[in-house]
């Protein structure tokens, strides 16, 4: 969801959030420059250039030989950021924007100063083996994330910004970001129990893989856990977990079969915006109310009345949070195909399911009037008389967001002669997605408490009536077909490396859509029809030069799209979807890079250069009145990535520095001037590791009800830390703490009223974990 928020820092706060910035890069330098002075010269390389990579191409290659700006996280190195969930991953990525402050998901994601404009991740393609989850990333209430989870079947985390992701995915030009499983390379296994030490959260991760016969290898793991998310007003609110697993049998060769599958079932509260006061344009935290720690799950709510999609009536229980259900299969083979060609073809299936139950401020806090009562709970009748809001309940059902998905391409090398290779890849992708959903806002009048917060009987007011006047009552059954060719020439010529690609996505989408009688009932002789067809074709061409083998060079430039689905349904003239319009809204993305890779003596740069721009329409419910307006970005900027080790020292860092302006000539919402990690470790033996994970940001702006970037969201600098001892060559102990200094870190405030969102505050875990 869309929210904002803000606080306010003094001079000396603000001067330690730059001077950490500027101590990241500064690090980064005066690690390598100690490092060149080392005898023997250390050859290691953090970044690891050498890394074959698998996203965003069509041939494996190299990071050194790749003409992309490409990132990888090895699962171990989750450890060293703390991340709490898939999204959270992604904080340490740079040139990511993730504001992954809502929970276990639901977070919004953007890069390169292309905007997050109404929730999600529009730009980006989440994807789980090569093929995505969803085929759209900003599906409101129903993101990529809800139905993805980090766990010990998890290898590594490949991330692709800009480049290749515009013909290599559908609706991605922004970048794709790739988690893939293990599938029982090395024999063996672990099982890890973690424990919150000041919240309540138990977790058990696990997971083994090897091999079942000579020629064939497996992997299953997958967690379960419980708890309140970090925050005491969830109690209970969080449990649940998934399994996951696939089978590999090795033919001859590089041919094989891969069969894989999950399931996932859990149960995770949502963080909404927490109220608070605007002074001046910024934030004010209202006492009791820690935008850190509040959660109103646990007030004595009754059971959420809404309206069903055959006129009907439902009960749901508001504490259930954010719930998500999924079952996929998947098949992956690579085969000889005769001739010097190859077939490679990835196919996933899965049926996706939830709900989106959040507690959203309608209004702002001020003094309950005479007369109200408690109107739940052991305390029912009695009179209060302290402060209240109206909560808007967001009950947003998701009936099926399933998706079926194949990827199938032959391939050919062709030798020029005089060690030139010609590579070419003819590629078709598919896929159905199904949307249905059933959305109910109700709204409640509730007392202004952190944890613990009753239902209140306000005089004049009805508990569980429609919210926002009956706005938002709708549902859709719909589904999107993709159809999208593509070709890719691949050019090898001694240090030169490069490529140009070709994509035409052809998509079709159809079905209905309902709005009701101000959340009344529905007219269901009357749907709105979806019946249109929309695509575009998008190109992309890059090279890469190797100076020497510690050295190279790229550029790239990218033209390519995003695709919208029920973003311009609701709330739009039926007529934009029911084939009577000529003119179907497409988000625009032209992206021109480049690049420098460099690595020596203990340390390794990346560095980019990006120019990108982008048209785009969208729709933001979160706005009152809700708007669909179009717009025009251009952000230019530098990305960062660098790693150096000495002595016991060893550094991750990035830093990405973004000039964004929207057509009016400011900034766009949230975008800050430079967003930074630096993730120092310390290995004090074979036994004992310690280490930091610092995330951070300059301020930037954000929506206000007295108009657009009215809000200033300030700087902020999250630290994380970890340290882990061997008891055993097999046991490890680990204690992390997720935002050891408590800091408050707001990322988005609302334009309607006095709300804004947050960072959950200290949060610290022991685990133990045995190797097997």
């Amino acid at each position: 969801m869309d929210r904002s928020l803000s606080h306010i820092h003094s001079g000396a706060r603000a001067f330690r959030h730059h001077a950490l910035a500027a101590a990241a890069v500064a690090l980064l330098s005066a690690g390598a420059q100690a490092q060149e002075a080392a005898a023997p010269a250390d050859k290691s390389d953090g970044l690891k250039l050498d890394a074959v990579v698998v996203t965003g191409t069509s041939t494996a290659k190299s990071k050194m030989r790749s003409s992309v700006a490409i990132s990888t996280i090895e699962s171990e190195g989750v450890t060293a950021v703390t991340a709490a969930s898939a999204t959270d991953v992604l904080r340490a990525v740079p040139g990511i924007r993730a504001e992954a402050s809502g929970g276990e998901s639901n977070a919004n994601v953007a890069v390169r100063g292309i905007p997050v404009s109404a929730g999600g991740a529009r730009y980006i393609q989440f994807q789980e083996d090569g093929l995505p989850v969803l085929q759209f990333g900003d599906i409101a209430f129903a993101t990529p994330d809800t139905w993805m989870r980090a766990d010990a079947a998890f290898e590594r985390l490949e991330v692709v910004r800009g480049g290749s992701a515009s013909t290599l995915a559908t609706g991605a030009p922004g970048g794709i970001i790739n988690f893939i499983s293990k599938t029982g390379i090395e024999q063996g296994g672990s099982i890890q129990l973690t424990k919150g030490l000041d919240f309540d959260q138990t977790r058990v991760d696990y997971g083994y893989g090897g091999r079942l016969a000579p020629k064939t290898r497996f992997f299953i793991g997958g967690f379960y856990r419980v708890g309140d998310g970090g925050r005491k007003g969830a109690d209970g609110a969080e449990s649940g977990g998934q399994i996951r697993g696939n089978v590999t049998f090795e033919l001859s060769g590089k041919d094989y079969f891969r069969f894989s599958f999950k399931h996932l079932d859990d149960h995770t509260p949502t963080f909404m915006p927490t109220p608070v006061r605007y002074v001046n344009g910024s934030i004010q935290e209202i006492p009791g109310l820690d935008p850190r720690r509040t959660a109103f799950y646990n007030a004595g709510w009754p059971l959420d009345n809404t309206l069903t999609n055959t006129n009907g009536r439902a009960l749901s229980n508001i504490r259930d949070g954010l719930s998500a259900k999924s079952d996929a299969f998947g098949a992956d083979v690579s085969l000889d195909a005769g001739g010097g060609f190859r077939l490679q073809n990835k196919f996933s299936w899965s049926k996706n399911s939830g709900r989106f139950i959040g507690i959203f401020p309608g209004d702002d806090v001020s003094a309950a009037p005479a007369g109200t009562t408690i109107a739940t709970g052991a305390d029912a009748g009695k009179v209060y008389t302290g402060n209240k809001f109206t909560a808007v309940v967001f009950n947003t059902k998701v009936d099926d967001a399933g998706l079926l998905a194949n990827d199938l391409k032959f391939s050919r090398d062709f030798d020029l002669g005089a060690g030139n290779r010609l590579s070419a890849v003819a590629g078709l992708y598919t896929s159905v997605q199904k949307l249905d959903l059933t959305w109910n806002f109700n709204q409640y009048s509730l007392s202004a408490d952190q944890s613990g917060a009753r239902v209140l009987n306000v005089p004049g007011v009805t508990n569980g009536a429609p919210g926002f006047g009956g706005c938002c009552s709708n549902f859709q059954d719909s589904k999107y077909t993709t159809n999208a060719p593509y070709l890719v020439l691949n050019l090898d010529s001694g240090a030169f490396s490069g490529d140009v690609s070709l994509r035409r996505d052809n998509n079709k989408a159809s079905g209905n859509y309902y709005q009701s009688n101000a959340g009344v009932a529905y007219d269901l002789t009357k749907p709105n029809v979806i019946d249109y067809d929309f695509g575009r074709t998008s190109y992309s061409l890059g090279g890469n030069y190797e100076l020497n083998k510690d050295l190279s060079v790229f550029a790239r430039y990218s033209d390519g799209a995003a695709y919208n689905a029920d973003r311009i349904t609701f709330f739009n003239n039926p007529n934009l979807v029911n084939g009577k319009s000529t003119t179907i809204p497409v988000n625009k993305v032209k992206q021109t890079e480049i690049g420098v890779k460099v690595r020596g003596n203990g340390y390794s740069l990346f560095a980019t250069l990006f120019d990108a721009k982008t048209d785009e329409v969208n729709v933001d419910v979160t706005t009152t009145p809700i708007v669909a307006k179009a717009n025009s970005y251009r952000s230019k900027g530098l990305e960062l990535e660098g790693s150096a080790r000495f002595g016991l020292v060893s550094l991750l860092g990035g830093l990405t520095y973004t000039d964004a302006k929207q057509a009016d000539g400011r900034a766009p919402k949230r975008q800050a001037k430079i967003v930074y990690q630096l993730t120092p470790t310390l290995s004090f033996s074979d036994e004992l590791t310690a280490g930091v994970g610092i995330v951070g940001t300059t301020k930037s702006q954000d929506d206000g009800p007295t108009g657009p970037l009215t809000i200033t969201l300030p700087a902020y600098t999250v630290v994380n830390a970890f340290v882990s001892y061997s008891l055993t060559p097999k046991a490890t102990l680990t204690l992390a703490a997720n935002n050891l200094f408590n800091e408050i870190a707001y990322t988005e405030s609302n334009d309607g009223r006095g709300a804004a969102r947050a960072y959950t505050g200290r949060t610290v875990k022991a685990s133990l974990r045995y190797n097997f």
